[in-house]
């Protein structure tokens, strides 16, 4: 089931290959999400930082997708709901 968030959503690009904090921190990640809606890219709840959701709470940017290679599943934050990714967001994932 897709969530209403994810349908007036379009391919944004990464806006980095890596936690965009954590990069200018120097701090490590587990796993890296990208925002569906601006491109932002952030680690992971397992990841210390956990700047994925910090984003989420800062835009209220309602989507986050798997970042990782071969991954193609995404949560929505508000509706606290996995789903697949749909194909239009191929070209921007890893």
């Amino acid at each position: 089931m897709q969530c209403a968030h994810l349908a007036p959503l379009g391919p944004v690009p990464a806006q980095s290959d890596g936690c965009e904090e954590c990069l200018r921190a120097g701090t490590e990640w587990v796993h890296l999400r990208l925002c569906l809606t601006c491109g932002h890219v952030g680690c992971c709840d397992s990841s210390p930082e956990r700047h994925a959701s910090k984003h989420f709470r800062h835009t209220h940017h309602p989507v986050m997708a798997s970042f990782e290679p071969g991954e193609r599943w995404a949560w929505c934050f508000p509706e606290e709901l996995d789903q697949p990714v749909p194909a239009r967001f191929e070209a921007v994932l890893r």
